[in-house]
């Protein structure tokens, strides 16, 4: 038995099957992670979100940037809707996209795992969180994913501030923070204070800010920690994080880690028609 975390896919199921071949998965014996950000500009969003649900008794998801994206979209009016990218589309016009969605938003946003002593999680963590503090965090989102008030949470998401979590937020303010901080930071201060514009590799940052993982003072987790979400990175493995989001949609690899005492990198060739721009 093998469970294999595999990094952002963002619509790539091409790469996506060859990798499952590669890993010779048995969906009898072994189990699935996903960083998150399975849809958005690969071309074929639809056929990895059928694909990744239909695993979903030996697989898990959490939710990234882009997933919640989709969410957010498929609750605009129909004229909103057409504005998307064409992959985007696809699964918002697909006979079976109210199931597909409401699957997507029944995703956690953390998932650790005692035995094998690993966390997932989209982006990354504040640096006073816990895996402990997070998983309480992240309860709060799900929590209203999950009930009647989620249209709400959509509305309210976006935005960049407040750029520092603090245990006195309320409300949106504390929702929009806890969900900045799981999905879609990279930089951040001493304090927390996140650099969400920034998308470069390190050494590109402004001066005070470092990569979330490598804040002086963080606290020490209990697990350690798998993410994706930041291509410019690259394969980073170190400081107890395995980021494995190796730019598969920009036409990189893409990454499976096959998770215990050990971890093991498994990597296949990526999307053959990258995007011709990084737009997000």
């Amino acid at each position: 038995m093998a469970t294999y975390a595999i990094g952002d896919l963002q619509g790539c199921y091409d790469p996506l099957q060859r990798l499952l071949e590669k890993l010779r998965f048995d969906p009898s014996r072994d189990q699935l992670w996903f960083c998150g950000d399975l849809v958005n500009r690969g071309g074929q969003s639809l056929e990895v979100l059928r694909l990744v649900r239909s695993l979903d008794s030996v697989s898990l998801v959490v939710l990234g940037n882009h997933d919640l994206a989709l969410l957010s979209i498929a609750e605009r009016s129909a004229d909103d809707q057409r504005r998307v990218n064409p992959d985007l589309r696809r699964v918002l016009e697909a006979p079976d996209a109210q199931e597909l969605l409401k699957w997507l938003r029944f995703r956690p946003l953390l998932h650790a795992d005692q035995t094998l002593n690993f966390a997932l999680v989209h982006a990354g963590l504040a640096p006073k969180w816990t895996i402990k503090t997070a998983a309480r965090r992240a309860r709060e989102i799900e929590h209203k994913l999950r009930g009647h008030g989620y249209k709400k949470l959509f509305r309210r998401m976006y935005g960049d501030k407040p750029a520092t979590w603090s245990q006195k937020l309320e409300g949106a303010e504390r929702q929009r923070v806890i969900i900045n901080v799981m999905t879609r930071m990279r930089y951040c201060d001493k304090r927390g204070r996140m650099l969400l514009g920034h998308k470069g590799p390190p050494g590109t940052q402004p001066d005070g800010y470092y990569p979330w993982f490598e804040v002086p003072g963080k606290v020490e987790r209990e697990y350690r920690v798998v993410c994706g979400h930041w291509s410019s990175l690259g394969l980073f493995q170190g400081l107890g994080v395995y980021a494995i989001d190796t730019g598969c949609v920009w036409g990189g690899p893409l990454t499976a880690l096959e998770l215990g005492p050990e971890p093991r990198v498994i990597q296949v060739k990526g999307n053959a028609n990258p995007p011709s721009h990084k737009d997000a």
